[in-house]
């Protein structure tokens, strides 16, 4: 890696413990000294939130182990999606590119080293919109591979590949249908992401990051992926907004570093389908979050009827 390590950008909220988690990890990475870390922390929703939010604050306040870190307090509570878009657009800007973490990602070691190493080696590969860190738990993936579309759990990107992220979910779900690609979208039927990205049309999720895997999907774009985790979510327990309380994510780190040898970016069909395979036989937890959407529209439109 010849330039300097990219910045980080983590996203904060009211999680206290997960937070000092992914802080503690992250700090432990061979290039952390080295990196400068971008830290937005959002304001709370309403009074009774306060407490959190200034909890976690006064935590941030004294993180070391970086070569700076730097704080932006919003004001007013934006929302994960606002805050995310938001921070990613200012430090692309100024920087070119970033990497991106949020509060519930424990990291490898190795995850700013493989971030680092993706984003130099495809600087200029218009096809590679991402490098990921997170992969799911199944076996005889390659070291590295390409995926069409963009994933959230632990990502890096450049400025050339954000200007893709298209906001209004409206144009995407119109063209997705329009060329046929919602089976697709959808890893051949077996994760909801089209009711997803509806829902966010809707305003009963506010996701960015359906809408950021739907730009880079529909642009042909790839995301290159470590065929081993360096990426744990530990938010997977219902504790913030958009988690679960699945566990069929659960990954181990990686213990050894991935190395990244430049190929030609091209998807891989075959790591593709065991997503799809991986998709398809998680189907009680699948169903949980089939329903969980459903519930979250039915209850938005309870209270749209009802307001």
């Amino acid at each position: 890696m010849s330039k300097s390590p990219a910045p980080i950008a983590l996203f904060v909220y009211n999680r206290l413990d997960h937070t000092r988690r992914t802080v503690e990890a992250l700090a432990k990475n061979q290039l952390a000294k080295e990196s400068d870390l971008f830290i937005f922390s959002d304001a709370a929703k309403d009074k009774a939130g306060t407490v959190r939010v200034t909890q976690i604050r006064d935590y941030i306040k004294n993180i070391s182990g970086f070569r700076s870190v730097t704080i932006v307090e919003r004001p007013e509570n934006w929302g994960l999606a606002h805050s995310i878009t938001s921070g990613v657009t200012e430090l692309v800007e100024k920087f070119d590119r970033v990497i991106v973490l949020e509060d519930d990602l424990v990291t490898s070691p190795h995850f700013l080293s493989f971030m680092n190493d993706g984003l130099e080696l495809y600087a200029d590969t218009d096809t590679v919109a991402e490098i990921h860190g997170y992969v799911y738990p199944v076996d005889g993936l390659p070291e590295t591979f390409f995926i069409k579309g963009a994933d959230c759990w632990g990502w890096a990107t450049w400025k050339r590949a954000w200007k893709y992220y298209e906001p209004d979910g409206v144009k995407l779900l119109t063209e997705l249908k329009k060329r046929r690609l919602t089976r697709e979208f959808d890893f051949d039927g077996n994760y909801p992401y089209t009711m997803m990205l509806e829902n966010q049309i809707m305003k009963v999720n506010d996701s960015w990051a359906v809408r950021w895997y739907a730009s880079c999907f529909l642009a042909g774009k790839l995301t290159l992926y470590p065929g081993r985790s360096l990426v744990v979510n530990i938010g997977m327990d219902d504790s913030g907004e958009n988690s679960t309380g699945t566990k069929i994510y659960e990954v181990s780190l990686s213990p050894a570093p991935v190395a990244i040898i430049r190929a030609t970016p091209t998807e891989d069909l075959l790591a593709k389908e065991k997503f799809a395979q991986f998709l398809a036989t998680t189907g009680t937890g699948r169903t949980v979050i089939q329903l969980k959407f459903l519930v979250k529209k039915l209850l938005f439109n309870l209270r749209k009827f009802f307001s």
